[in-house]
């Protein structure tokens, strides 16, 4: 992975992963290393494999989506909320496969390949979560 913050008010960078990285630990450890606490993060790329996640409200948990192939990220968005070992990427990805067919859904988890291209901007306020127990899922809090 490398970077370059392209601004300071708000502070934005430009990360660009490279084959074999792990998403979403890469991009957490980053903001981590950058003192990030709320970010929002966009990014376009591809994968060589990704899970993704379908909530499934009965149980209260992500039913994963496997995807063992190449496939474009036609659109990541999401945002990085917390601080220190408790600091988590929730994103939702569109990926495309050679027959222009698309899965979207939450990212659970990626391997880059050949490249993802991810801009990370600090979010003015600071965003936090909490488990919300009627959803089962940690929502933002304002």
């Amino acid at each position: 992975m490398h970077f370059r913050q392209v601004n300071d008010q708000p502070s934005t960078f430009v990360v660009i992963l490279e084959p074999g990285e792990e998403a979403m630990s890469t991009l957490v450890a980053f903001a981590r290393d950058q003192s990030l606490t709320a970010s929002q993060v966009t990014g376009i790329g591809a994968f060589e494999r990704v899970v993704l996640g379908y909530f499934d409200r009965g149980k209260r948990d992500y039913q994963p989506i496997p995807i063992e192939r190449q496939v474009e990220v036609l659109s990541l968005i999401g945002d990085i909320v917390g601080k220190g070992d408790d600091l988590k990427l929730h994103a939702h990805v569109v990926v495309g496969k050679s027959d222009g067919s698309a899965h979207g859904g939450h990212l659970i988890e990626a391997t880059v390949w050949p490249t993802l291209e991810v801009v990370v901007t600090e979010t003015p306020a600071h965003l936090r979560r909490r488990f919300d127990p009627e959803t089962g899922v940690a929502l933002i809090e304002t």
